[in-house]
Formats: structure tokens, C-alpha cells, sequence
């Protein structure tokens, strides 16, 4: 697998900067309300947007005890925003369908941050459709992560998986380990591991047809502390096994141990930025 490093490619003036990561939270969460209007979001993980026709979701593990989607829900809820009527109950927008997606290049689509589109109670029919428009859409590449890696493998044993979506399964902890097995069972173009937020050391990792891993602390007033020693024993079988690694940021907890805003803390892990990427061209 060749490696595409994002940070250089940054760095060397390939990519803009993502503004809106510059800004205080408040104004982020203000311009993340226009653009949820439209069904994206920004995330942090490849600084580009996210597709969302799907909004809510139930807890499933641990990962979920604190989910800052269901923040976001209750406070676009109270802001009025029509796309969060309902909360964080789960809820599926057709209008989503006609948001043309007018992005450049091959982008990232980081798909389904406020939802699990493999939720139980998201009718096949309706992933259907949101793999239609997927394929629709053959120059962008989507990220599909889930929590429900059994029901993500029953509704592709039978469908085909479009080219151009990398589906990953969210790990937490090691009790959800299994979840790693199911995915590498599953003939996507990319497979990647979602280990956010981390909540313990995962010991050793079988990386064996895994394409990707990102890595990122809990972020949120509630955050459970991420200790560094579990990232770098991830970094270093990631590099030992030429699997890139995506370190995504430390969260509420600093790499010191204290306490403090998410962007200040930021995403160096000894120093150095780690943001290393499958190459899709």
C-alpha cells in the first residue's frame, strides 16, 4: 500500500487550509449550522467535509458513552435547526439526496459522524439509496465508519461495495476487538480502523489487510484521558506492519496529562504530526 502523507502534502502548500479549524469553537459550531443545512459537516480527521443523510444514533459500547454527535444534536436541536428536530433520535433525510456535493478533485466524504448508517433501525432500502449516490459520485472517496461490524457485513454479503467507499469499524477498547475481524472479512477497497475515542491500550494489533488507522483522544467536558503510551504502541506496529497512521488529535487531555481546550493540545505525538493516508489516485 502506498502511503500518502497529508501533512507534507500540506505543508508544501498542495492543500489549503481548512479556516474554519482556526476558529473558536463557538464560531466553528456556528459555521458547522450552514453547512449542516446543506447535509455536510467539517471534521477534523482530513480537514474536508462529511455527508450526512442520516443524523442520530443509539449507544452501542463504550466509545459511545460520551458522543459529542449527541451534544451537537441538542444544541442544533435548541439552535432550531430543521435537520435536528428530532434530537439525536435517529432520523433519516431524504433531501439529503439532492445536496449536490460540489467539491473538487478527489476529496474525502468523512460519511455518517452524527449517525451509524449500519444502525439497526436504518432500513436496507435506505442504505441502498445512499450507496447509489455513492457511486454517483465515483470522483470522491467515502469514509463509512461503524460500531455495528456484523450488520455491515450481512448487508454487503449481499450488495455490491461501491469502488469508491473505504468502510472502517470503530475500536475503543479491547473488549470490541472482534469488530477488526469482521471488517478484514469484507472486500472493501480500503479498510481502515477508527481508534477514537481511545480509551485503553489495545495491546497487540493483527494489522492483516487493514489499509489505514486513525488514532485520536476524547474531546468534551466528560473526556476519559488518553494515555500516550497507548498511541505509540499503536504508531509503532502501524509502522513495523507499513500501515499508515493517522494520529487525529489528543482531545480534552493533553500529551502532559492536563486538561484543557482540544485545539490547544493539538495532534503532535513526540513532537512530530502523524497524518498519513492510504494514496487513492
Amino acid at each position: 500500500m502506498k502511503i500518502f502523507d497529508f501533512q507534507a502534502e500540506f505543508d508544501s502548500g498542495t492543500f489549503k487550509k481548512d479556516a474554519g479549524l482556526n476558529e473558536s469553537a463557538t464560531a466553528q459550531a456556528n459555521e458547522n449550522f450552514v453547512y449542516e443545512s446543506k447535509g455536510c459537516s467539517r471534521v477534523r480527521t482530513t480537514e474536508m467535509l462529511t455527508w450526512n443523510p442520516i443524523t442520530g444514533c443509539t449507544k452501542v459500547s463504550a466509545g459511545c458513552e460520551n458522543c459529542p454527535s449527541e451534544v451537537m444534536a441538542k444544541r442544533y436541536q435548541t439552535m432550531g435547526h430543521k435537520r435536528y428536530g428530532n434530537g439525536f433520535n435517529l432520523t433519516m433525510h431524504d433531501e439529503a439526496f439532492r445536496d449536490r456535493q460540489d467539491f473538487e478533485g478527489r476529496h474525502i466524504s468523512n460519511s455518517c459522524s452524527p449517525s451509524d448508517w449500519f444502525n439497526e433501525n436504518v432500513p436496507y432500502e435506505f442504505l441502498d439509496k445512499i450507496m447509489d449516490s455513492i457511486n454517483s459520485y465515483s470522483d470522491l472517496r467515502y469514509q463509512i465508519i461503524t460500531k455495528r461490524a456484523e450488520r455491515m457485513a450481512e448487508y454487503f454479503a449481499t450488495r455490491p461495495i461501491p469502488k469508491n467507499a473505504w468502510l472502517g469499524v470503530a475500536i475503543e477498547n479491547q473488549d470490541v476487538k472482534g469488530r477488526i475481524d469482521v471488517l478484514r472479512e469484507i472486500n472493501a477497497p480500503v479498510r481502515l480502523l477508527s481508534l477514537v475515542p481511545l480509551l485503553e491500550d489495545l495491546g497487540n494489533l493483527d494489522l492483516n489487510g487493514i489499509d489505514w488507522v486513525i488514532v485520536g483522544g476524547e474531546s468534551g467536558n466528560k473526556a476519559r484521558p488518553m494515555n500516550p503510551q497507548w498511541v505509540m504502541n499503536i504508531q509503532k506496529q502501524c509502522a513495523e506492519q507499513k500501515i499508515p497512521f493517522f494520529f487525529e488529535q489528543w482531545g480534552a487531555w493533553g500529551e502532559d496529562g492536563i486538561k484543557r481546550s482540544t485545539k490547544l493540545n493539538g495532534k503532535k505525538l513526540n513532537g512530530k504530526i502523524y497524518q498519513e493516508m492510504p494514496y487513492w489516485y
